[in-house]
């Protein structure tokens, strides 16, 4: 089958059964109940319930509940008070109870980052230009772009102004790519120079443009993305395998031992009454749960929190609290540059104008100065770096928006669209 970066803009179009015009509404409204909506499938939540009983499957607290239950009945048979159950209880309540909380705080907060598809796109529907919801994009749909937008689905590049996109989100690279029609030669063209083609999960920031919906949700590339990742099997972190190996020792330990006890008290005391064999029994239990470390579940849970709550003040989300020690046994971390290493954005170092140099502090996000020679420079001071900054702002279709929002090290910052050099310039 040829890909559409492949073939021209009219044979896209005829393989989509559509023009340049868009589909009409009727259309639009069949193609949406067989493709479906345009967004990507989220993985089945987890009830609270579930959670709850998610975080009583660690062994020791397996073996804690165990140890309730026939203390429970030990005491009803003796009509002995429940303060030993209630205790247990409170533990493996409480460990759950912190457990539950601290995933479902990660899982807001994960889903709070999840805006990278775009609310609202302009389409062509019947000829004429309306704003919609993305979700209700279809294969077929002609798209209007332009700098700010965020491309809603797929798409072949039908028409491009001077249009560049940032496609850093699939591709690592921050430097936007320009836009043209034409038809691409050969079958395999990697994802990033596949400059006819346009993808969710990326942003024009310069020029404008149309385009024609060629996949949406999961049959899109970010759609494939999610697919594999929802595919990935969670495996058990070094600490949980070794919580397992201990509380699965001490089960084993424990229930030899109250064997043991049980059995040698009976022996001993020579005669088998009910009240000598419930006393026996007591005693073994009360080894068992003296011997089962209650508050190490606990602890576990609570330092986790500690090191999650830590890494949150530094803008790292942890869904799984297990996944914090995990982190510390990495020896090698393998990370994309863009936005990782670096933080995806440009900024102006230094000035050059009239056979002089300037240096500019500060990086977008806290306040900067001019100097020369070590000594702060304002733009009244010099009329050659006044003009220079009135070009470099004039000479710009980068906006920067009163907004602001939350610095990367807390200070307040301004955000800003468009072109990443002139978007440099503006922040100058």
């Amino acid at each position: 089958m040829q890909k559409e970066y492949t073939q021209t803009k009219e044979q896209v179009l005829e393989g989509l059964r559509t023009d340049r015009q868009g589909l009409s509404a009727q259309e639009a409204e069949k193609r949406l109940r067989e493709h479906g909506e345009n967004r990507l499938k989220e993985a089945e939540k987890l009830t609270l319930f579930q959670r709850f009983v998610q975080q009583l499957k660690d062994p020791m607290l397996l073996i804690l509940l165990a140890a309730a239950a026939v203390s429970a009945v030990t005491n009803i048979l003796s009509h002995e008070s429940f303060t030993e159950v209630i205790i247990i209880l409170m533990v493996v309540l409480l460990n759950a109870i912190l457990g539950v909380v601290q995933e479902s705080k990660a899982e807001a907060a994960i889903e709070a980052l999840q805006t990278m598809t775009a609310a609202t796109c302009k389409v062509l529907r019947d000829g004429q230009q309306v704003t919609m919801e993305s979700r209700l994009l279809v294969p077929g749909d002609v798209v209007l772009l332009e700098a700010g937008d965020a491309v809603p689905a797929d798409g072949r590049i039908l028409e491009s102004a001077s249009m560049k996109i940032e496609e850093a989100a699939l591709t690592g690279e921050s430097v936007p790519v320009s836009k043209f029609t034409e038809p691409l030669a050969g079958e395999q063209v990697s994802l990033g120079d596949r400059k006819n083609m346009a993808y969710m999960g990326s942003a024009v920031v310069y020029g404008r443009g149309r385009m024609v919906v060629t996949a949406t949700g999961m049959d899109t590339e970010m759609g494939k993305i999610a697919g594999v990742l929802a595919q990935t099997e969670q495996e058990e972190t070094p600490l949980q395998r070794k919580l397992t190996q201990l509380g699965s020792t001490l089960s084993k330990m424990v229930l030899a031992i109250c064997v043991f006890i049980f059995v040698f008290d009976l022996l001993v005391a020579g005669s088998l009454t009910l009240e000598s064999v419930l006393e026996t029994f007591m005693v073994a239990v009360s080894l068992a749960v003296a011997a089962i470390p209650e508050g190490l579940a606990t602890v576990v849970t609570v330092v986790l929190s500690i090191g999650v709550t830590k890494m949150s003040q530094h803008n790292a989300v942890i869904r799984r609290l297990t996944a914090v020690e995990t982190l510390g046994c990495a020896n090698v971390i393998c990370s994309d540059k863009t936005g990782t290493l670096t933080e995806n954005r440009m900024t102006v170092q230094r000035v050059c104008c009239a056979g002089r140099d300037f240096a500019v502090t500060g990086n977008g996000l806290e306040a900067g100065r001019i100097e020369q020679g070590g000594r702060t420079v304002g733009a009244k001071d010099d009329c050659d770096l006044k003009r220079a900054l009135e070009i470099a702002a004039v000479c710009n279709n980068a906006r920067i928006e009163n907004a602001s929002r939350r610095g990367l090290k807390g200070q307040k910052a301004y955000a800003v669209d468009g072109e990443p050099t002139e978007a440099a310039l503006a922040v100058m």
